[in-house]
């Protein structure tokens, strides 16, 4: 199927789609031995695509890696199983094929998730062998003691298994609410939220906002972009890595501004 050469451009991981334009523009793209033009079109299945020189890769440019910023009542699932009509995420990506989520977050959450098609990079950032961190901004209700968050740090027992240490930054604290960073490596089904109730501080609102090394940074709710290259190549370094079972001590990036693409 054609499809306009920057968009392939991008899939491939070799630049977003306004860098391929620009890239296209500087005469950096054949397609056929032909100098391509904003506006072309190409299969990559039939047609040979060149960038400087060097042939587009298959079947990388298959592998479609998106990073969504999910609003709070939307399922984290590809379809409604229920058929209540209810919006998913996969509504929210106005783009043909299979796509499907990386992790979940339950209804009432938002934030970071990353949507693709690379069930292989899916299965290792998700598989709880190699304990992929993810950062969470979590606000409860009330002013929680000192010693219920030291206890929660180093573990509570949860379907009688003790939980994974985390980390957890106090940001701000009220009488009537108080302002978290969770950083964890574990993801049991609701795990914060239950942990929260447990001990009588019920969740507020709860927003991921990194996935091991890509971060949520300023995309607004329900918008969605591509990885930039250098996003997919440190998700698979970080995917390739060795096991591990406690986080690290290192603090959490300062989010960058991404570029936005999304359905207005």
């Amino acid at each position: 199927m054609e499809q306009r050469l920057q968009k392939l451009m991008a899939q491939a991981g070799i630049a977003s789609r306004r860098e391929s334009e620009e890239m296209i523009r500087n005469g950096r793209v054949k397609v056929n031995g032909r100098l391509a033009h904003i506006g072309d079109k190409a299969d990559p299945e039939k047609d040979r695509i060149e960038v400087d020189g060097r042939k587009l890769a298959q079947p990388e440019s298959q592998f479609i890696y998106i990073a969504l910023n999910k609003p709070k009542g939307v399922l984290s699932s590809t379809e409604d199983e229920m058929e209540q009509g209810r919006q998913t995420v996969r509504d929210l990506i106005d783009l043909p094929g299979h796509l499907y989520p990386v992790g979940r977050l339950d209804k009432q959450s938002e934030g970071l998730m990353l949507i693709t098609n690379d069930g292989q990079l899916a299965h290792r950032l998700t598989h709880p062998r190699y304990g992929h961190e993810k950062t969470y901004r979590v606000d409860i209700e009330g002013d929680i003691h000192p010693a219920q968050l030291e206890q929660w740090r180093q573990g509570v027992i949860l379907d009688g298994r003790l939980t994974a240490p985390v980390r957890i930054t106090v940001l701000e604290q009220f009488p009537d609410l108080t302002r978290l960073e969770i950083v964890m490596r574990e993801g049991r089904k609701r795990q914060i939220r239950r942990i929260a109730a447990e001990f009588g501080h019920p969740v507020l609102k709860l927003k991921r906002l990194r996935i091991g090394p890509l971060q949520l940074g300023n995309l607004p709710p329900g918008k969605w972009r591509y990885l930039k290259p250098q996003e997919v190549a440190a998700l698979r370094q970080a995917a390739t890595g060795k096991k591990t079972n406690k986080p690290t001590n290192k603090p959490t990036n300062k989010p960058s501004s991404p570029h936005q693409r999304g359905k207005s």
